[in-house]
């Protein structure tokens, strides 16, 4: 039986979490329950759970429960940047993370990495388009030549710019293939989330970013796929639900059944692959921007797009100013090296500033 230590118990991914554990009680069990406030569902969690350990962001340090001895598993499921500390932790102990948090490798991949070759630690993803490259690689045990990260391309996919100006959170919210928390999904619809999943990508895999492509694919059902030097591609496909990625990050090397419904292969069904037009997608572009620059631009980025998606999702800014939000403060953030936690916590801060400065102006 695994040990688990979940970061983040009350958000989309660490609910799922939950329920992947309780359906196979045998394999699972939650000993640690982290979330960023009390409220009624995390009382409900540790009273169905009963965890040895428990504790809430807003009331003391939690980082501890990321770096628990007895754990076998830290899954980490926080959002936002504040989750980056809990990866931090798990990794210097060199423990085996479970990575649903974007912001560990967007805004601190090359500290992360450097950190898991010196301590032992193994990164296993969680994010559906990084662990069906994981399985296609055979759980990393293959190399490829070339990534390909497919993306629903939102709900706006077909918008014109004068449907985009009309674009309300509720309008934004509506993902056409997958549930998930509210950040993630505007990410989607502006497509910064899949110029996240490049970087994160890059920096799993140790995959040049010239060689990583990010497709549109509107079924979700083809999760990404891996080129091989022989030209042969490899692709991992499932009806889209997050508890597959999810139960395999917690059960690996075992598959077990996730009570999910299978593909039909006795129905027709169709799979498209589009190009990605970054003219369409702005966002993209300047998260690709940001990557190639490398050092604390992706982490600015990050900050910039936080603060700019919150003031949407607030009624304070119109879905399309998000962008230009981020490429003002993108510009106008000083750079410095980045050397260690410290950095990313300052350029942060900085960015927020300048992203909210520049939207009450």
């Amino acid at each position: 039986m695994k040990k688990v230590s979940l970061i983040g118990s009350t958000g989309s991914i660490g609910t799922q979490a939950i329920e992947v554990c309780l359906r196979h009680p045998d394999k699972f069990r939650i000993i640690a329950l982290c979330a960023g406030r009390r409220g009624g569902l995390f009382e409900r969690q540790v009273k169905a759970l009963s965890p040895k350990f428990y504790g809430t962001a807003d009331s003391g340090d939690c980082t501890p429960l990321a770096a628990l001895e007895e754990a076998d598993i830290i899954f980490n499921a926080a959002s936002g940047f504040a989750g980056l500390a809990y990866s931090f932790a798990a990794v210097a102990a060199g423990k085996t993370l479970a990575l649903a948090n974007k912001e560990t490798l967007v805004c601190g991949g090359e500290i992360i990495i450097a950190l898991a070759k010196k301590t032992g630690a193994r990164i296993i993803p969680v994010d559906s388009e990084h662990s069906a490259i994981w399985q296609c690689l055979g759980f990393g045990e293959r190399k490829a030549e070339k990534l390909i990260i497919t993306a629903s391309g939102g709900p706006f996919r077909d918008a014109d710019e004068s449907e985009l100006e009309r674009v309300t959170p509720e309008l934004a919210l509506k993902h056409p293939t997958w549930n998930m928390g509210k950040k993630v999904t505007v990410d989607s619809a502006t497509l910064m989330n899949k110029a996240y999943e490049v970087m994160e990508a890059h920096f799993l895999y140790g995959t040049p970013y010239g060689d990583i492509t990010a497709v549109i694919h509107p079924q979700s059902i083809v999760h990404s796929m891996v080129q091989f030097a022989d030209g042969a591609i490899l692709a991992q496909m499932n009806k889209p639900d997050m508890k597959l990625p999810i139960q395999l990050a917690l059960s690996y090397p075992e598959r077990l059944d996730c009570g999910l419904e299978n593909l039909d292969f006795g129905k027709a069904f169709t799979l498209e692959f589009l190009p990605l037009d970054v003219r369409r997608y702005p966002c993209f572009a300047l998260g690709m921007q940001a990557a190639y620059e490398g050092g604390i631009a992706p982490c600015v980025l990050n900050a910039a797009d936080e603060t700019a998606v919150s003031a949407f999702l607030g009624g304070r800014i119109p879905f399309t100013r998000i962008c230009g939000v981020v490429e003002y403060t993108l510009r106008k953030t000083p750079r410095e090296k980045l050397a260690d936690m410290a950095s990313l916590v300052r350029a942060d801060a900085a960015a927020r500033r300048i992203a909210a400065e520049y939207m009450d102006g």
